[in-house]
């Protein structure tokens, strides 16, 4: 259990009253948990897993000593037909699941994770091959780590970004976004759209659609925790025509299939 606060003092009554109705031993600042290791100063603290990659790569037992620079080549498509199935399954699934788990903290693998996670049921060596240059990648940077400082701004920046007609078996395009708060990275995400896009453009706006979801849910869980944001919140995105569909729907031809995407993200 993490017991965390401004008030130094009702940790300590929170405490107390736990160990009169439980049995209970406190491990003091928060060093480890559950894989995930917390650094800290009197400015900021640091998030990342660095044991738990150490212990990933160990299991993996790669049989080199080489980096790679990215987790994925450039316009890689996967497909379930790539390479010959594997032989034994259970190791890819393994690894895949622990990768799953590290993108808590590493969000520059997620897009990787996301594409080699739709080949768990029945992976090829192709899908295998992939899967080893992530590892690689996380061991030339296995010290990197999420930075959040103690004081920031209180105001949600957000970032959203699609591929179009990414998955070449069934042509659906990926949904990826990033949401700051101040300078601090708060959550990310890469998901497959459910249903096809025509356009870039419409799977850009759909791109911006769940994000604006994802921002809404966010302020009101900010705003329970007493957190009041009265600012507006930035939703950013480099496709001009995404945009401009957004903030006018309805001056744009044959868009009424996406018309509900864009009246949530102009709302």
């Amino acid at each position: 259990m993490i017991i965390t606060g401004d008030d130094p003092e009702y940790i300590a009554f929170v405490k107390a009253h736990l160990r009169d109705q439980f049995l209970m031993t406190d491990l003091g600042p928060l060093r480890y948990f559950l894989g995930i290791e917390v650094s800290s100063t009197s400015d900021d603290f640091y998030i990342s897993q660095e044991k738990y990659i150490q212990d990933l790569l160990a299991r993996a037992a790669l049989g080199d000593e080489r980096t790679v620079e990215t987790p994925m080549e450039l316009n890689v498509k996967l497909q379930l037909t790539d390479g010959d199935p594997l032989s034994d399954p259970k190791r890819y699934r393994h690894l895949v699941g622990s990768l799953v788990y590290l993108a808590v903290t590493r969000p520059d693998i997620s897009y990787p994770v996301h594409i080699l996670s739709q080949f768990v049921s029945a992976p090829t060596t192709v899908h295998y091959s992939h899967l080893l240059r992530v590892l690689r990648y996380l061991r030339g940077t296995i010290t990197r780590r999420l930075f959040f400082p103690h004081s920031s701004s209180l105001q949600l920046q957000c970032y959203s970004d699609a591929t179009w007609a990414s998955d070449p078996s069934d042509r659906r395009s990926l949904s990826a976004y990033c949401v700051l708060l101040g300078g601090l990275l708060i959550a990310w995400k890469t998901k497959k759209q459910t249903a096809v896009s025509r356009s870039s453009v419409e799977a850009e706006l759909r791109a911006m659609a769940l994000l604006t979801a994802e921002m809404t849910w966010l302020r009101w869980l900010l705003a329970d925790f007493g957190v009041s944001i009265t600012t507006l919140s930035l939703v950013l995105s480099h496709s001009t025509g995404a945009i401009s569909v957004a903030r006018d729907p309805v001056k744009h031809e044959l868009t009424k299939h996406i018309g509900v995407d864009a009246f949530y993200t102009r709302a």
